[in-house]
């Protein structure tokens, strides 16, 4: 059988590959032997496959697992034993996909693995850091205090990452009106304005040919031009999916006035919360900080954190690392270095994330309130300068007749 594997090289590396194998145990001992420290190991499931194709079509809510974790941690604690809850939860659930993925934890319980072990199997589903933390939890015999701490940490992160989507999602609506209502002008008004001032003979103002001018080339050209934006397009996207794409579009994010504060201040605190959980649990920096590294959405903040990393096995500890790199604010490298020399380093990080938190939630508020008048006053100039040319030309058609 064929697995997909990350593993963590003894200088802490990341690295991906398959390997075919028995069995995961056997893929484990390929990897020990060759000095890398598994990850996250599953079995690979080629592009077109049926249950690609049924992940993508019954898709996994994240707070569909946010409430899974908490009833799960609700029934552990009302002393319901874990095979039984987990049953009892499976006939709620009216997602697909979650439904199949229970069915295989439930199949791989009863063949004696345990919970971390068995959801591991489902990355789609549970995430690495999630599985990490469990393992954790059932080693020291309070599953259920970290079933709930999963579901806090993924519930800040789906704020945070609603509150960026509402920040984008007016200016997106405003430039598609902005578009459709320029085309209708261009394509239409425009053209029979201009078929009347022909008509008249009449010298036109020199806005009013550059308007006329444009709405020609635009009509002549249309699908020249549409298919010219859509290789554009293509070509954009295609490149923000390669490493030094997606790289290049955090860092342009992050450089954007209020947006990119914001975006800085989300990662932050995810990073934040999630090492102090991991923290809390009872693991080590040097193993805390491949999942964290695996579990951010910036590429920017992933490289910082390898960075990190690799200085960290160097013995420099936490705060001297961060120093080194301008994505760390400054508040959060003192206040790391106090946590690390007072050994409140858990506590420390979930003070840091949450004020990071309620800061990039302030800051979304303002952002808000700023790009709606901004775009609705683009749009007003844009349409107003299209009707300006046309009124002008009127005036003007009406000074040379009289």
């Amino acid at each position: 059988m064929v697995y997909q594997y990350i593993a963590c090289t003894e200088y802490g590396e990341i690295v991906k590959g398959r390997l075919t194998a028995a069995s995961e145990d056997a893929v484990n001992d390929m990897m020990s032997y060759a000095g890398y420290r598994l990850i996250n190991l599953k079995p690979y499931i080629p592009f077109m496959s049926m249950e690609r194709f049924k992940g993508r079509l019954f898709p996994v809510k994240p707070m569909e697992i946010v409430l899974f974790y908490r009833q799960l941690a609700l029934l552990l604690e009302s002393g319901i034993n874990i095979v039984t809850s987990i049953e009892l939860l499976q006939e709620q659930v009216t997602n697909h996909s979650l439904k199949k993925a229970m069915q295989e934890v439930l199949a791989d319980l009863r063949g004696g693995d345990q919970l971390s072990v068995a959801m591991s199997r489902h990355p789609d589903i549970f995430n690495v850091l999630s599985c990490r933390t469990l393992s954790i939890g059932e080693q020291t015999g309070g599953l259920e205090t970290m079933l709930r701490q999963i579901a806090d940490y993924m519930e800040k992160e789906l704020v945070a990452s609603k509150s960026v989507r509402s920040a984008l999602m007016y200016p997106v609506f405003a430039l598609v009106v902005t578009v459709v209502v320029v085309g209708i002008l261009v394509g239409f008004v425009l053209p029979a304005f201009s078929n009347l001032y022909g008509s008249l003979g009449a010298e036109l103002p020199t806005m009013t040919k550059v308007m006329m001018d444009f709405s020609n080339i635009v009509r002549n050209n249309g699908l020249i031009i549409i298919l010219a934006f859509l290789i554009v397009g293509g070509g954009v996207f295609v490149y923000m999916k390669t490493p030094e794409g997606s790289v290049y579009m955090d860092r342009l994010i992050l450089r954007t006035p209020l947006l990119g504060r914001v975006k800085q201040l989300n990662e932050l605190a995810r990073c934040c919360r999630s090492i102090s959980i991991l923290y809390t649990a009872g693991l080590p920096l040097t193993e805390i900080m491949p999942l964290v590294i695996q579990g951010t959405n910036s590429r920017v903040m992933s490289r910082a954190l390898s960075n990190v990393h690799q200085d960290m096995l160097k013995g420099e500890g936490l705060s001297t690392p961060m120093s080194k790199n301008p994505i760390f604010l400054p508040m959060i490298v003192r206040m790391v270095k106090v946590g690390e020399e007072t050994g409140n380093l858990d506590t420390t990080l979930l003070s840091i994330a949450q004020n990071y938190e309620a800061e990039a939630d302030d800051k979304t508020k303002t952002l808000i309130g700023l790009i709606q008048p901004v775009m609705t006053l683009v749009i007003a100039g844009i349409v107003g300068l299209i009707a300006l040319s046309m009124v002008s030309a009127m005036y003007s058609i009406y000074g040379q007749a009289f």
